[in-house]
């Protein structure tokens, strides 16, 4: 089955490097381009793409409010945030908004193409350098309660998961995908799929990207 990407970014030379890449790839097809997040959520409305693929920042209506649109609009369109982390003060409104991947744009044409794959079959994912840099700017801010950083309790208790299943959690927060995460347990990818599965649904989590911020505030990963 093919995978139809939408393209959102207002860089015409961005657009056209990831078109050409995808134009290269047998199972993705790119059914239409924007230029910002206005458009993209016309486009994503007419289109049903599987994967937005969605700059933050973008004149008009920016990434963050299209992103919020466009996975609050029936269909299951999947979001994946594509954007400079180091300078972009909007990324964890994004993550809030429901992105499904996030990736930064020094990454390799065919690593971002793979992230398209991976979230288009229903998995999601960070690039480990921005879990990193999620988990930091987390230490960093402060809480309505004493943080992991002074010394004190997490503000958040995980409860009702088993050991193996904290276990995935703790790898998941780290940037591990799910094959990864049954290379590192051996186990079969089906069944790390499964537990991240199990851990969507007891969390109360839309995707990854919030099974990390869970992690982090419950102390199983730290800066």
């Amino acid at each position: 089955m093919t995978i139809r990407v939408l393209l959102a970014d207002d860089q015409p030379l961005v657009r056209a490097a990831l078109q050409m890449v995808i134009a290269d790839a047998p199972d993705l097809e790119v059914v239409g381009e924007a230029g910002n997040g206005a458009e993209a959520v016309e486009l994503a409305a007419a289109l049903e793409p599987d994967v937005v693929v969605m700059d933050i920042r973008m004149p008009g209506m920016d990434g963050i409010e299209a992103t919020r649109r466009i996975t609050a609009a029936p269909g299951g369109t999947q979001v994946v945030v594509l954007t400079t982390f180091d300078d972009d003060e909007y990324v964890f409104g994004a993550l809030k908004a429901g992105v499904s991947g996030f990736l930064v744009k020094d990454m390799a044409l065919d690593d971002i193409l793979a992230a398209v794959r991976v979230v288009a079959s229903g998995d999601g994912l960070i690039a480990p350098g921005v879990t990193r840099r999620l988990i930091k700017e987390f230490a960093g801010r402060p809480s309505t309660g004493a943080g992991v950083g002074s010394g004190a309790k997490p503000r958040r208790t995980v409860s009702g998961i088993t050991d193996r299943e904290r276990e995935v959690l703790t790898l998941v927060a780290q940037g591990l995908s799910n094959t990864e995460v049954a290379e590192r347990l051996v186990i079969s990818v089906a069944t790390a799929k499964t537990y991240v599965t199990r851990l969507l649904a007891k969390l109360d989590a839309r995707d990854r990207v919030q099974l990390v911020i869970i992690a982090y505030e419950a102390g199983l990963v730290t800066p």
